[in-house]
């Protein structure tokens, strides 16, 4: 082995003792979207049609103009996203921690990239 990967190998086993947890999760959600052939979400601009991939912080019920409206933060390890479902109040499976794939039209609100009633694919349990 050279001296240069034995250098690169130590180098790189230091940096994730040094890390947070929250950093390395952060990478892992980097890596895990970039296989998958996912957009980083702090790549996405207004109006864009993506296909983003990351994991579920919150959930909340906010009525939006009346509506009843389920939200989410995705996080992908580089920026949030709101992910939006007017006129819904729950839906099965979307809970924080699990890791999903969104696809639809991005949207700037007040600063922050929203994406209403997306398609969306959930990961098997178990693979979070």
């Amino acid at each position: 082995m050279s001296a240069e990967k034995a250098t690169g190998r130590f180098r790189r086993m230091l940096d994730r003792l040094s890390s947070s947890q929250e950093d390395l999760e952060s990478e892992e959600l980097r890596e895990d979207a970039q296989a998958s052939g996912c957009m980083r979400i702090s790549e996405c601009d207004d109006r864009q049609m993506v296909r983003v991939a990351g994991t579920l912080r919150t959930v909340t019920l906010r009525p939006r103009a009346g509506v009843p409206a389920l939200e989410a933060e995705l996080f992908d390890g580089t920026a949030l996203l709101d992910v939006v479902w007017l006129g819904r109040r729950s839906i099965v499976g979307i809970e924080p921690g699990r890791r999903m794939t969104a696809y639809g039209r991005i949207s700037m609100s007040h600063g922050r990239r929203v994406l209403f009633n997306p398609r969306y694919e959930l990961r098997p349990l178990g693979q979070e």
